[in-house]
């Protein structure tokens, strides 16, 4: 059996090479290649699957579905497993349809939300990277590239840590979200068998 120190300084390798930040030059580079990919994106249709992890639960929660975008502001979400539902970001409204009944939520009127889906939609526009409201940190990754957001607004930092934004190094796209609570516990969404600038009509953002 290895000794635990040995087994730590291992992790402590691992987890130092995982991620490495970029260099003001590095974070230029990115940036343009980000932003020239979001100026050519007109739609997203994507599955994705959601792990929720929390401290009291031996397992992450798992949901599956299918995000749809269309610019400039449009997002749909459509959990399909193990409940079905829909979440719809349109403008500046939130609209739940589940189970036969319609919630809606003037964002505006909600800072919580209202930051998220503008880190949502400026994520796949391409200028994120101009958003106040958060400190911004780059990194290198095995993958590709990760991108930290931390809040800034006291009010936020009770409800969330961090946003995380994992990017393709092929094509510059957001393939996974992370949203870190404080208390550790976060939200992973992994994006899959995604399509770009497929029609998308404009019915299935119907609030």
């Amino acid at each position: 059996m290895k000794p635990t120190f040995i087994i730590l300084f291992s992790l402590l390798v691992q987890q130092a090479f995982a991620q490495t930040p970029l260099t003001s030059t590095e974070i230029k580079d990115f940036k343009q290649h980000v932003e020239q990919t979001a100026q050519q994106t007109e739609t997203i249709v994507s599955d994705f699957v959601q792990e929720k992890q929390l401290e009291f639960l031996n397992e992450a929660a798992l949901s599956k579905g299918t995000l749809t975008f269309k610019a400039p502001d449009a997002i749909r979400w459509e959990y399909t497993k193990p409940y079905t539902y829909e979440v719809i970001f349109k403008g500046n409204q939130l609209t739940v349809h589940e189970a036969g009944s319609t919630k809606n939520i003037d964002l505006s009127s909600n800072k919580l939300f209202e930051s998220f889906n503008s880190l949502l939609i400026n994520s796949i526009k391409g200028d994120m990277f101009k958003d106040e409201d958060f400190t911004i940190s780059y990194y290198k990754t095995e993958k590709g590239f990760m991108v930290s957001f931390i809040p800034k607004e006291k009010r936020m930092k009770r409800f969330i840590a961090s946003f995380q934004l994992s990017f393709s190094e092929k094509d510059y796209q957001v393939t996974q979200l992370k949203l870190i609570e404080p208390s550790e516990d976060f939200t992973l969404i992994t994006f899959k068998n995604k399509q770009i600038n497929v029609p998308v009509p404009d019915s299935i953002f119907k609030m």
